[in-house]
């Protein structure tokens, strides 16, 4: 299991991330080359080493018409109300000086979509480029209280920011990590001034696409984490935690343009695992069910999405005999399966623990026999490898040839050897 582990202590901006990725790979060069033929006329994009307080990384810059246009520093967009006026509003990055760009282009949405759907890159790269433009345009009709189609993407900032977006999801295809998980966004503090005058940090777009995640301000007073960084972040991003156990292969490091006291970097680690998941726990102390309505509780439970569920015998308060149900499953089913525990039992507590899993690799083998046709489970990993007949299979031959399992499966062992 591949897992890519971001670490979001300086925040996160599209052009950081690129470079941080960037340097989780080997073939550098054909990468950039790929990353420069996506499509996108008069842009190209500069991988360039870079150091932060002596640490060595990358720097990841766009050139439009020649230009590096990073310096910039903004997104610039309007959004046209109802009274036909024009909102200019902006997203800063602490990585570079901004120098207010004067075009009168705007794209929409649409056009986005459009210019995406005609770069050459893969239905991958174009569909999850354009579900982080889609959050990024979501955020935005809410900090300025308008919709989606009224949200216009100036011209020359919309190249930038596809650059950007298009080589992070480039870059996630050429990595293809099993999970991606990130560390809690420190936002920055204090304020950033745009068109509309002084506003706090995070910025209000930003603030929106952080619903839901672990952030915090930290000490520095600057922007730290970007729409365009809050975005990719939600889009790929499963879990956010301080960085858990990995045994780290290659680390990466996507420097910014400002200097701190502390190095203004993003660090993103790949690591190999030969099998690990996350899973969960629910558990209740159950002591007025009768073993008849417990029976049915399991079944219902476990179709709403639990991989095992199993009883313990506890004693409970007051002297009571009592049964412990602990219901294991993954995070995709967790909602289903405590509201199916409460449905279907008397508990009016659930207790909810995480747990990492150490999996074995599985296959199944399906094997032709004299008594008819087999499966075989094998797993292997961690240096072990097992094997096991299917008892279903075993147990339907044994019913038809009026045979023990026990037989069954030394005869099918005899004429497989």
């Amino acid at each position: 299991m591949k897992t890519l582990y971001i670490e979001c202590k300086m925040g996160a901006a599209g052009d950081m991330l690129t470079a941080a990725l960037f340097d989780l790979l080997p073939n550098k060069k054909d990468i950039l080359e790929k990353m420069n033929q996506i499509g996108l006329k008069d842009v190209h994009t500069h991988i360039d080493p870079a150091q932060s307080c002596g640490i060595h990384g990358y720097k990841a810059t766009v050139h439009i018409h020649g230009e590096v246009e990073g310096k910039r520093d903004h997104e610039h967009t309007h959004d046209h109300t109802h009274e036909h006026t024009q909102k200019h509003f902006h997203e800063h990055t602490h990585t570079h000086e901004h120098a207010h760009s004067h075009h009168h282009t705007h794209h929409t949405l649409h056009d986005i979509e459009h210019i995406l759907s005609h770069l050459n890159i893969s239905d991958f790269v174009k569909e999850n480029a354009l579900e982080i433009y889609n959050l990024i345009a979501q955020a935005e009709s809410k900090a300025h209280n308008t919709t989606i189609d009224n949200i216009h993407f100036h011209e020359v900032g919309t190249m930038d920011a596809i650059a950007d977006i298009v080589n992070v999801c480039l870059l996630m295809e050429e990595l293809a990590p099993d999970e991606v998980i990130a560390s809690p966004v420190c936002t920055g503090s204090g304020t950033v001034k745009c068109a509309h005058g002084i506003l706090p940090v995070p910025a209000p777009a930003t603030a929106y696409l952080l619903e839901g995640i672990p952030m915090y301000a930290g000490t520095i007073q600057s922007e730290l984490c970007t729409p365009t960084g809050a975005a990719i972040l939600k889009h790929f991003v499963s879990r956010y935690e301080e960085m858990p156990i990995l045994r780290v292969e290659k680390i990466g490091y996507g420097m910014g343009t400002k200097q701190f006291e502390q190095a203004n970097c993003i660090r993103a680690f790949l690591a190999q695992e030969e099998g690990k998941d996350r899973i969960y726990e629910l558990n209740a102390n159950i002591d007025d069910m009768s073993g008849e309505e417990l029976g049915y509780a399991m079944k219902q439970i476990m179709r709403a999405g639990a991989r095992d569920l199993f009883y313990t015998a506890i004693q409970m308060k007051k002297n009571r005999p009592g049964i412990l149900l602990s219901a294991i499953c993954d995070e995709a089913h967790k909602e289903e399966v405590i509201q199916s525990i409460f449905h279907h039992t008397s508990t009016i507590g659930i207790r909810e623990k995480k747990c990492d899993r150490h999996i074995l690799k599985r296959e199944i083998e399906t094997i032709q026999t004299p008594l008819g046709k087999v499966r075989k489970k094998k797993v292997h990993g961690y240096a072990v490898n097992k094997e096991k007949w299917e008892y279903e299979d075993l147990a339907k031959i044994a019913k038809k040839n009026d045979l023990s399992i026990w037989e069954v499966k030394k005869r099918i062992e005899k004429q497989n050897n």
